[in-house]
């Protein structure tokens, strides 16, 4: 018998006594990693890269461009991601790809 990995992790957590807090899937706005594609295609859009070489340098240079600030910063708005999160009432949740207004 193989449990599934989601179902052990949930009961790992209630046997140490770790409260989890809920996630709506797929949430881009709390995902700091979607920043970082957003300066990525900033750029890109900047550039008017004419083809797939061009557009590969801007992709790359502006990857390398980004500061351990930059990454700092956004994983210090973690809390204030999760904060808001914690605001959120179960129908918040359910209708988060609905209406993004409240992030």
């Amino acid at each position: 018998l193989r449990m599934k990995p989601a179902l052990v992790e949930h009961s790992w957590f209630q046997t140490n006594k770790i409260n989890v807090m809920e996630w709506p899937a797929q949430s881009p706005d709390l995902n700091p990693m979607e920043n970082l594609w957003g300066d990525i295609e900033k750029s890109v859009s900047e550039a008017k890269p004419r083809n797939v070489n061009e557009l590969w340098n801007v992709v790359k240079e502006s990857w390398s461009g980004i500061t351990a600030e930059r990454c700092h910063k956004l994983a210090d708005s973690m809390s204030h991601r999760c904060e808001a999160l914690s605001e959120w009432t179960s129908d918040d949740l359910d209708n988060f790809h609905g209406n993004k207004s409240k992030m």
